[in-house]
């Protein structure tokens, strides 16, 4: 019986967060070991995607591989049966998929598109075609394997939304070629949506945890030497309540290092609050908060090491294999629907 599939995409073009290994490295790792079974797990790297944002492509084959070590070292299991992780640009028809598709879409639903909106506005000398066709790649990207359910955080509702459009369209055309993705309302129980959003910036509680962001005490990095990250704790900007109590709203900068207490620690939030709320010595938190910050880094460091780049990339090549086969199957099926084959 053919499984459903589950599709994830694998950012790899940034230095990832604490905030990125509890808000999508853990949901990841939790997925597969919940759904793996019932489930085909689809887990890739949009490489092809990272164009859309200014960085520096020398690297970018080697951050790929240092950063799915990330996800390995957060208990990925590489030799599920079930999953596949695999490179978005080692799977030509992604490209091909994407230009079909693009001939399908229309200019104005791109325009209208929030996340293109915002960037164009803040980059408006720069914005490429690139940025304005994301969401048809992201779209083929999910119809090449008939993915129905797409784990994805609120800012990217909206792609997910114009996929079906898409998908629904071109079928309305040519016949039930391609597989409609489940409506958003459809996808709730695949989409984790606290961990990510509850871990915050050091320095300005209001806003998240963000791996862009210029100021380094701002976030604790997977790859920040321990004892640098201990300093960036006892630095977390506060309040001067002088009382700990878990309230995002009046003291969020205590609430982010009461939630990285519990999240990191593996204990229950409400245990942890009930061990420090009503505490008048900041310090002493910050302290408690740092050496399991500090414990936590020194054994995923030592778990990412133990990691090979022949087993990845092992692991890599078998599932390529294969999803080249299942996405040239589907392309092959749009091609003759057009009249390409």
């Amino acid at each position: 019986m053919v499984k459903p599939v589950i599709l994830t995409g694998v950012r790899s073009n940034e230095e990832p967060t604490l905030g990125n290994f509890l808000g999508a490295f853990t949901p990841m790792v939790e997925m597969q070991k919940k759904y793996a079974g019932d489930y085909q797990i689809n887990m890739f790297v949009p490489d092809l995607h990272s164009f859309t944002t200014p960085i520096d492509h020398s690297n970018l084959k080697q951050n790929t591989l240092h950063n799915l070590k990330y996800f390995v070292a957060a208990g990925l299991d590489l030799d599920n049966s079930d999953t596949f992780l695999y490179r978005q640009s080692y799977i030509p028809a992604h490209s091909e998929m994407a230009w079909i598709l693009d001939c399908f879409t229309y200019v104005g639903e791109m325009q209208r598109m929030t996340q293109f909106k915002e960037k164009s506005a803040e980059h408006a000398a720069s914005v490429t075609m690139g940025l304005m066709n994301y969401p048809v790649l992201m779209a083929a990207d999910i119809l090449l394997y008939g993915a129905e359910y797409i784990p994805v955080g609120e800012d990217q509702f909206q792609h997910l939304e114009i996929t079906r459009d898409i998908a629904m369209r071109f079928n309305n055309k040519f016949g039930d070629i391609l597989v409609v993705p489940k409506s958003t309302a459809d996808q709730m129980r695949f989409i984790q949506r606290d961990k990510g959003l509850r871990v915050r910036s050091l320095t300005n509680p209001a806003k998240k945890m963000s791996k862009s962001s210029e100021d380094e005490k701002s976030k604790i990095c997977l790859n920040d030497n321990p004892s640098v990250a201990r300093k960036k704790i006892m630095s977390a900007t506060t309040d001067s309540l002088a009382s700990v109590n878990f309230d995002w709203e009046k003291q969020p900068g205590i609430t982010n290092l009461l939630k990285i207490k519990s999240l990191l620690s593996g204990r229950s939030q409400d245990d942890i609050n009930a061990e420090w709320v009503g505490c008048e010595r900041y310090g002493d938190l910050k302290i408690s908060v740092a050496d399991t910050v500090e414990e936590f880094l020194t054994n995923f460091h030592l778990k990412y090491k133990s990691i090979t780049d022949e087993e990845l990339i092992y692991k890599l090549e078998k599932s390529e294999e294969k999803m080249r086969k299942i996405a040239g199957e589907t392309l092959l099926r749009v091609q003759k629907a057009v009249g390409l084959r």
